[in-house]
């Protein structure tokens, strides 16, 4: 490749793209930049060398590496770019400029990040995804958007300035900002890039703003929101913190909370922001045993989450695009006029259930096998559990509310050519990751080959992935959790799905600390003016004193019989002074 294209960031691409779009008026043309920018940037990354940095400065006495690929954040990369045309294909049908801007340039800071070499790049590429990603529910224009997009951008400033000053402790510590592992949290400034950390990837009470903003994106939004942040986050995560034994108790939690949540929630892509928390959970879980099998589950489950999630999010947009609405309590019987899309979601459906020949069988089984190993036996039922559960809301649920269950009666288009394109693209994926290789470099063996630890991976394949007992524990599973459904539908115990208000953490602050902010506004409305006059009437009258003792023409500079209490007085400053100084010293 010349020195100079070999020097081009491919996440700088799409920022550029970006921007362009921004000022192209012309559709036509900018449909062909929102598709042209991530091939390009593709055929970049591809071409690009390995372990090796490629771009770097310096600023302030502070080297900064601006461009490095190795075989961690190429697979990440690589599934953000893919994603990324499938976003740009999903989106023709709109005319947008700002979202087609704000997508580009979302991506672009992801994949920036993802190749920076070093955590001060790292940091302002992680906060240039934060507000790039906000326009993306601010172009919904509803007020629910508005405010929760306000929540959102809030949030994602929080992460990224704990992380800043994480990062001024590590450099005052270590002396540079390289991509070196931490080991404990407890060394300077690494709790607070921890944390930075976590409320990307949405750790438990950490995570509401996902369920709160993606539901209220808009149609194209929530798809492109459903690839970037968490993903970003699960990335840094493995860089920075692999074996980190608190990430295999937080991971494990959040696989299983949102199942619970997202049983009875009505509205059917908050139902799949809770599903980002039980995917991205077995990733954490996966970081924090931290061996090379592990991690190779975690990049794996992260490549194939982004489809198979994004698949499930394109189809309930193009529901949401021709019937305004994605609450199972309106919807039912759209198979009849939306037939491909209904396809294409039992696809989605059946990958992120882990039935064999679907992506995420070959991906999260790495993780589990793992666990078992190290000697997790609670985090292992913990996952066995999730596994089994995930299928309830996001397997069944969603097809079977969406496009059976009782008929609604709306009768709709199928859903735009373009749609459908991205959808039947993410659901080819999804199927040929979960193939045997036929043949070598064929089906999970080229998703394999690209893991950062290619001989634990085949080593896997080969002994594991499609043994008899993987595929039949896997299949009990699966047949366990249906049976379950079956039979909590038919004695009506099932939660109905009905318009409701569904408390989640995020209520201790937004109802619970808002009320207690507002009762304090109240009292000091009433309290505050009598406080603040009682306040002025003390100063003034202690100013009024020291002034007639001190000004110049107050009664020590008169002199006279004051002359003596004046000796007094510095006298006695002076023995305070002395007394002070003896207690610094000793």
């Amino acid at each position: 490749m010349p020195s100079m294209l070999a020097g081009l960031n491919p996440g700088w691409v799409l920022i550029i793209a970006g921007v362009a779009s921004l000022f192209i008026t012309m559709r036509s043309v900018r449909q062909v930049v929102t598709i042209a920018a991530p091939l390009l940037a593709l055929l970049l990354l591809v071409l690009a060398p390995q372990n090796t940095d490629l771009v770097t400065t310096q600023v302030l006495g502070l080297k900064m590496v601006l461009y490095r690929v190795d075989a961690l954040n190429f697979i990440f990369s690589l599934a953000f770019l893919i994603a990324a045309v499938l976003n740009g294909i999903y989106a023709l049908h709109s005319d947008d400029r700002i979202q087609d801007g704000a997508a580009l340039f979302y991506a672009g800071a992801a994949v920036a990040a993802t190749l920076a070499g070093d955590l001060m790049t790292l940091f302002v590429f992680w906060e240039l995804t934060a507000i790039s990603s906000v326009f993306l529910i601010l172009r919904a224009q509803t007020r629910a958007a508005y405010f929760a997009a306000m929540r959102y951008l809030g949030v994602q400033v929080l992460s990224g300035v704990l992380l800043l000053n994480g990062l001024a402790y590590v450099l005052k510590s270590r002396g540079d900002l390289s991509l070196e592992a931490f080991t404990d949290l407890s060394d300077p400034g690494v709790l607070f890039i921890f944390i930075a950390f976590g409320i990307k990837a949405a750790f438990p009470l950490l995570h509401n703003w996902l369920q709160d903003a993606y539901p209220k994106a808009t149609v194209v939004g929530s798809v492109v929101l459903s690839v970037y942040t968490t993903k970003l986050a699960v990335y840094a995560l493995a860089r920075m913190f692999p074996g980190q034994e608190h990430l295999v108790w937080i991971g494990a939690t959040m696989t299983v909370f949102p199942v619970f949540f997202a049983v009875i929630e009505n509205d059917l892509r908050r139902v799949l922001s809770y599903s980002i928390n039980n995917q991205v959970g077995f990733m954490v879980c996966g970081v924090g045993i931290g061996t090379p099998l592990a991690i190779n589950g975690v990049a794996a489950h992260a490549f194939a989450d982004i489809f198979f999630k994004g698949l499930l999010m394109m189809s309930m947009g193009a529901v949401l695009y021709r019937t305004g609405t994605v609450k199972a309590s309106q919807l039912g019987g759209l198979h009849r006029s939306m037939p491909w899309t209904t396809v294409f979601c039992i696809i989605g459906a059946m990958s992120i259930s882990a039935f064999p020949l679907f992506s995420a069988f070959v991906t999260k089984s790495m993780i589990i096998s793992e666990v078992a190993t190290a000697g997790y036996a609670v985090i292992f039922l913990m996952l066995m559990f999730a596994s089994a559960g995930v299928l309830e809301p996001s397997g069944i649920k969603i097809p079977y509310y969406a496009f059976f269950g009782h008929d609604s009666g709306l009768r709709v288009k199928e859903a735009p050519f373009n749609m459908l394109l991205a959808m039947g693209i993410a659901a080819f994926l999804c199927i040929f990751l979960g193939l045997p290789a036929l043949f070598p470099g064929f089906g999970h063996e080229w998703l394999y080959g690209l893991l950062p630890y290619r001989e634990e991976a085949m080593g896997y394949s080969h002994h594991h992935l499609f043994s008899f007992d993987h595929i039949i524990t896997q299949f009990q599973l699966l047949i366990f959790a249906i049976f379950a459904f079956v039979l909590l539908k038919r004695f009506h115990v099932y939660p109905p799905e009905k318009r409701g208000v569904i408390l989640d953490s995020d209520w201790t602050y937004r109802k619970v600390g808002y009320g207690l902010v507002k009762w304090a506004g109240t009292v000091w409305g009433k309290a505050g003016p009598a406080m603040t006059a009682a306040f002025f009437r003390v100063t003034g009258r202690a100013y009024n004193w020291i002034e007639a003792a001190f000004s110049p023409r107050g009664e020590l500079a008169r002199g006279g019989a004051l002359n003596g209490a004046m000796t007094i007085w510095t006298a006695a400053l002076l023995g305070v002074v002395l007394l002070l100084s003896f207690m610094a010293v000793g």
